[in-house]
């Protein structure tokens, strides 16, 4: 007969036929891997587990039909029509099972501590591999009908959805609460098609890297007390990412070449060594739009459009040097740059110092790279006696002027503050400085005078001239410079 409508729901197909019959169908021989295991659906309610490495098979036969299944983080977690069983990969034989509410799975999304089930009528859950609720996450207007595995992201402690009435529009929640961490959803100018959480690392730093519908793709630590300010912009041309998943690099497809980040975070430390830590080849072998299904271990795995999967290499050496930074050991990060005498992962030890502080590696990095200036210059900062003085350059040093500031002010080193704000030509926050701690406000006019004299904008100029003259009338510059360096 010939069919004239059809409807997936549940991994099954419906279809009306001409002649009035209605047929039903289901996929069978679904299959995914995960390390050295393939989990493949068989039957409705059979699933056949192989371990490629040991050359073992395991079969898995449920009471009712399967729905979902996600492989990941050395766990199986099964939904079927009434149940959710959780198997850890050392044991087949005794899963967790507990009863579920909603029949209507739509996704299952796995992180190192727990996982998270989609349920279009029920809503989302989120529990842990012991099969205990952790939280339900929701918002005001939430439809979960709409959720699937584009527009959601989870980490083992934050969770985003894109807002489902404006695709602009992201939330951000904690997930061992359910707890949304701002007061308003985020926004971003365009429409968001694609969400990303990184996997390890601080919490507080945690990235989320997202594609909008120009194909642009940006970075922002969401667990920050301002956001907006930690929005970056990494590249343009993307079409799929994903990150790693036990050290913090970033794979793309980036008009048409395969493209990894050892270390996206350098985007806030120094975004001149943005392009020098990472590496691309043609993506050419891999067809016409192939998406990103993993990235594990020194391994990247691509689905073509036709459905076959291909594999693609990355060097092992970002992963080591990663593990190195995590445990402080320097002088082994250095010896292994040494030895690979790779420049993208000097520029990645150069970032990965610079934002531990560590300077003695940050020098060592930046040498290798031939960045001269800035060798001088963490050169310069080493000689600073003062800790909070010395924290404060190497946050100018990554373009964190608002940090630095901070940390002086923080610190009582007030002269310090207004001098940097000086410095950079902010002469209305010097100024408000000066007179909010009551002290060089005779340096800062002093200072402007002598640079600037009239060029600034009349009612800028007004503002100084009232202040200078209702408190020193006429300056003498050079009894300020002896005041400065008194």
């Amino acid at each position: 007969c010939t069919s004239v409508t059809k409807q997936w729901y549940q991994r099954r197909v419906r279809g009306g036929c001409g002649n009035g019959h209605v047929i039903f169908a289901s996929v069978v021989n679904h299959s995914i891997e995960w390390k050295n295991l393939v989990v493949t659906l068989q039957e409705e309610k059979l699933l056949l587990v192989e371990d490629v490495v040991n050359n073992t098979k395991d079969q898995l036969e449920f009471r009712d039909r399967v729905v979902k299944m996600s492989l990941g983080w050395d766990h199986l977690v099964v939904t079927t029509s009434s149940q959710c069983l959780i198997y850890h990969t050392n044991n087949w034989n005794t899963p967790l099972i507990f009863d579920l509410k909603g029949l209507t799975t739509s996704a299952i999304l796995l992180a190192k501590k727990q996982f998270l089930i989609v349920d279009s009528v029920q809503g989302l859950s989120v529990y842990s591999y012991e099969a205990r609720l952790i939280s339900s996450p929701k918002y005001n207007g939430l439809r979960p009908d709409s959720l699937n595995s584009s527009n959601i992201a989870m980490s083992s402690d934050t969770l985003v959805l894109i807002d489902n009435r404006d695709s602009r529009a992201y939330h951000v929640f904690d997930v061992n609460t359910g707890r949304e961490l701002t007061e308003k959803p985020l926004h971003h100018t365009q429409e968001i098609v694609l969400v990303a959480l990184d996997q390890c690392g601080n919490t507080n730093e945690r990235c989320l890297a997202f594609i909008d519908k120009n194909n642009d793709l940006f970075l922002i630590q969401v667990r920050h007390s301002n956001p907006s300010s930690k929005l970056k912009k990494l590249g343009g041309m993307i079409t799929t990412l994903m990150w790693h998943n036990t050290t913090n690099m970033l794979a793309a497809l980036q008009d048409g070449r395969f493209t990894v980040w050892y270390y996206p975070s350098t985007v806030y430390i120094d975004t001149d060594l943005l392009t020098q830590s990472k590496v691309y080849k043609d993506a050419g072998e891999f067809g016409k739009s192939p998406q990103i299904v993993s990235f594990l271990g020194h391994h990247c795995m691509l689905r073509r459009t036709d459905g076959s999967l291909v594999s693609t290499a990355v060097s092992p050496y970002p992963t080591i040097l990663q593990n190195y930074v995590g445990k402080q050991s320097w002088e082994d990060a250095v010896r292994l740059c040494r030895f690979v005498k790779d420049p993208a992962l000097w520029a990645s030890l150069a970032a990965m110092a610079t934002a531990a502080k560590e300077l003695n590696t940050s020098e060592i990095a930046y040498a290798a790279i031939n960045e001269t200036e800035k060798v001088e210059y963490i050169s310069h900062i080493k000689d600073i006696s003062n800790k909070a003085a010395r924290n404060a350059e190497m946050s100018l040093f990554c373009k964190q002027t608002s940090e630095a500031e901070g940390t002086l002010l923080q610190a009582g080193l007030v002269y310090r503050a207004i001098r940097l704000n000086i410095d950079l030509f902010k002469w209305s926050r010097a100024l408000e400085l000066a007179i909010k701690h009551k002290t060089h406000v005779d340096t800062v006019l002093a200072y402007r005078q002598k640079i600037f004299g009239g060029l600034r904008s009349r009612r800028i100029r007004q503002h100084f001239h009232s202040v200078q003259q209702r408190n020193f009338g006429r300056l003498d510059n050079n009894s300020e410079q002896n005041k400065i360096w008194s």
